[in-house]
């Protein structure tokens, strides 16, 4: 019996060494072969899609930009992967990339039964539906009948069918795996609704020949927490990107921007020093950095190198972008929106 519980102890020793080795291992890989691999879509404006110079841009592209800064000091230290909706899941668990920004929606099964873990929702959002106008439609409850084109793969697949079924509509479904071959289809009449997240509709639309023909329907009909994904097993990596999202969010609210960083390190609000990694009055290092593998100015870094969560939000798709989507529940906590950060303290 002794010998029997010595080994089980023995065993129990050996999972942890191998777990905490396993958990330092992809910021190790990182930090090794000197950029973060990063998964995203084959092109969704306003979310990540190559400029006509090849170079990388969008909201999802900047999240993966501000872990680089994290890690090397420099946000052009990363490397993309465009991405299907139907293989961005077998590149992350394969280790092709080290971490997914691809409007991927936050569901229970991914969380639990996928091997991934989702850090934190860095875009609130919601599946609605697209028409021309020329069909006169102006609520989803209208479209009992129409041809519907989804992304396969993909949540909009499953919440399209519950929505129909829910309200005793018909519909033919067209599911094809290229997001532009999608818009394509859906541009060349072979189906009467676009349907996908809200903001993506709005990236889709001015994406078309003719986008003033085309309107978004109010409906949302479910929820869509979009979010970076990483791989179970790794909570090292998993707190790396969840605090590089909220030091986003806590720069914002702070007021700290990509231009007034450096000057913000001499204020005297503490809250603003400790963001930004400034040594106490005694000399000590607040010590925030080291403790997910990164140096004091961490934030610094993010900060200077993609600007804090709202210069990202309106650049990329606020008003300041052709999109010109509102914050609303993306909003700051104190001006009515979801968008609410734990401090770092």
């Amino acid at each position: 019996m002794k010998n029997k519980i010595l080994s089980l102890l023995v065993a129990a020793s050996a999972l942890f060494v191998a777990t905490t080795h396993a958990s330092a291992g992809t910021l190790d890989d990182v930090k090794k072969k000197g950029f973060l691999q990063c998964g995203v879509s084959q092109g969704v404006a306003g979310f990540s899609m190559p400029d006509a110079e090849g170079k990388w841009k969008g909201f999802d592209v900047d999240v993966c930009r501000a872990v680089a800064a994290a890690i090397f000091n420099d946000p052009e230290k990363v490397k993309f992967s465009p991405l299907s909706a139907k293989d961005r899941f077998t590149a992350l668990q394969s280790g092709e990339i080290d971490m997914l920004s691809r409007t991927t929606t936050w569901t229970m099964s991914r969380d639990t039964a996928m091997g991934f873990m989702f850090p934190v929702t860095s875009f609130y959002d919601g599946q609605g539906f697209m028409v021309r106008k020329s069909l006169g439609v102006d609520s989803a409850l209208k479209l009992d009948g129409a041809t519907v084109c989804a992304a396969t793969g993909t949540t909009t697949e499953l919440n399209l069918a519950d929505y129909f079924k829910a309200h005793g509509l018909k519909y033919q479904g067209v599911v094809i795996e290229d997001q532009s071959q999608l818009r394509q289809a859906y541009d060349e009449g072979r189906c009467d609704v676009l349907t996908t997240e809200q903001s993506i509709l709005y990236a889709e639309r001015s994406a078309l020949k003719n986008p003033e023909d085309h309107v978004v329907l109010p409906e949302m009909i479910s929820k869509e927490p979009l979010g970076p994904l990483v791989r179970q097993g790794d909570i090292a990596w998993f707190n790396l990107v969840k605090w590089t999202t909220f030091a986003l969010l806590n720069a914002e609210e702070m007021g700290v921007t990509q231009a007034n960083v450096e000057e913000m390190k001499r204020s005297e609000n503490p809250e603003v020093t400790r963001l930004l990694g400034v040594r106490n009055a005694d000399g000590s290092a607040p010590g925030f950095g080291p403790g997910i593998g990164l140096d004091e100015e961490w934030v610094v870094h993010i900060v200077k190198g993609v600007g804090n969560y709202g210069e990202i939000f309106e650049r990329n798709l606020g008003e300041q972008s052709p999109l010109e989507i509102k914050r609303g529940t993306n909003a700051l906590w104190k001006d009515g929106g979801l968008q609410y950060a734990p401090p770092i303290r």
